[in-house]
């Protein structure tokens, strides 16, 4: 049997989470490592210079799972550790409530913690419902099901060095197939309320509110179109078509001369 750890970003007792471990147990041993509350939105943050406490809880089916009081790629990194049985085959990284698609992948706890799993040379896949208002363990299922089908092929397979699958699933309780996609672009929609000396920011980044580049095979059609999006993620992100751009700028220089180590404003833009 297979060693399978599952994280996720809406905290140890959400919903999602449930339904992932759940439908993995078909496939190997499912070790949940979570964070203990919820840490949606915070990108690859990770703790440092404070303890973080690390306790065993029961999730609702009775299984017992480790909540930690920190972010998701803490939660991966203290795994590493020795907090879950390392190396485990895979990390799956959800099922988290709300799409994570087009810029969502830098803010996501979801990914990050995908991400962290890469950096520690484990194959991972990042799994997500658009549905904000899934409230219930039924409400992943079909999510569940899916991520389970993609997660045996990445066992058997495995994945590139420092790569990732990000899945998203739309609501529903039907699901068309599978569209492998390119990464989209959303279109947020935030405001900011003045209230006398304070601001009010409204993130309307959500279904109905945001938009999207309507672009067949981006992960934003194939959802808005009722597929289950697949993207495969790098975490290098260097922008390689532009670096031949970059080097007629004639930007670089092999050595400053002593006297040029203090910034001269008035000269540096000059061609």
């Amino acid at each position: 049997m297979y060693d399978i750890l599952v994280t996720n970003d809406d905290g140890v007792n959400a919903p999602g989470i449930l339904a992932l471990a759940t439908a993995l147990r078909a496939l190997g041993n499912v070790e949940v490592v979570a964070p203990a509350s919820n840490q949606s939105a915070c990108g690859h943050k990770r703790t440092v210079f404070q303890d973080i406490l690390v306790e065993d809880v029961p999730l609702a089916d009775g299984t017992i799972a480790k909540a930690v009081a920190g972010s998701p790629s803490d939660c991966i990194a203290l795994a590493a550790l020795g907090v879950a049985t390392w190396p485990p085959r895979v990390i799956v990284s959800g099922i988290n409530r709300g799409q994570n698609m087009g810029q969502d992948v830098t803010y996501s706890g979801t990914v990050s913690a995908a991400f962290e799993a890469a950096i520690q040379g484990i194959p991972s896949v990042a799994v997500s419902l658009a549905q904000h208002d899934a409230g219930t363990v039924e409400d992943y299922v079909v999510a569940a099901q899916i991520a389970a089908r993609v997660v045996a092929h990445v066992l058997q397979r495995g994945l590139p060095p420092l790569s990732i699958l990000n899945l998203n699933v739309p609501p529903g309780p039907y699901v068309k197939g599978i569209r492998l996609t390119r990464q989209g672009i959303s279109i947020y929609n935030d405001a900011v309320e003045r209230d006398g000396d304070n601001y009010r920011v409204l993130w309307l980044s959500t279904p109905g509110v945001m938009g999207h580049t309507d672009e067949e095979g981006t992960d934003l059609w194939a959802v808005h179109n009722g597929y289950a999006s697949l993207t495969p993620l790098h975490l290098d992100m260097t922008a390689h078509r532009f670096l031949a751009d970059l080097a007629a700028w004639d930007i670089t220089i092999t050595e400053v001369p002593p006297q040029d180590r203090d910034f001269d404003k008035e000269t540096a833009f000059q061609s």
